[in-house]
């Protein structure tokens, strides 16, 4: 008796045209990491919390969004991060404060994963 394999073919049936222009308009390699990292950078469930808790407020400061995700400040200014570091976070120094916000492409991948009430323009 033979093994059944459902996700694959048993054959080789590639349609070269077709495949050749898909293959043609794939994103270039350096953009699909940028987007895996974006995605990576929300994959954890506080930093998806502090995105949404910026996503609400706008622009805030390290210590209002400890407050609103109940968490230790050096963890959210962690997170806070490494949402900046993948392009999903903007910061600004403000005399002694360091305000953080959503940029565009954070808002419309939070606006994705967590639905359409989620992440409203600033």
């Amino acid at each position: 008796m033979s093994e059944e394999r459902p996700d694959s073919c048993d054959l080789l049936c590639l349609d070269l045209p077709v495949a050749e222009d898909i293959r043609a308009r794939m994103p270039q390699l350096p953009d699909l990491e940028q987007a895996a990292a974006a995605a990576k950078a929300l994959a954890d469930p506080t930093r998806l919390g502090v995105a949404a808790a910026l996503a609400e407020g706008g622009e805030l400061c390290v210590c209002d969004v400890s407050w609103v995700v109940g968490q230790a400040q050096n963890l959210v200014s962690h997170h806070l991060r490494q949402l900046r570091t993948a392009g999903l976070a903007a910061s600004r120094r403000d005399g002694r404060l360091v305000m953080y916000k959503l940029t565009d492409r954070g808002r419309h991948l939070l606006r994705t994963l967590l639905g359409t009430t989620a992440a409203k323009p600033a």
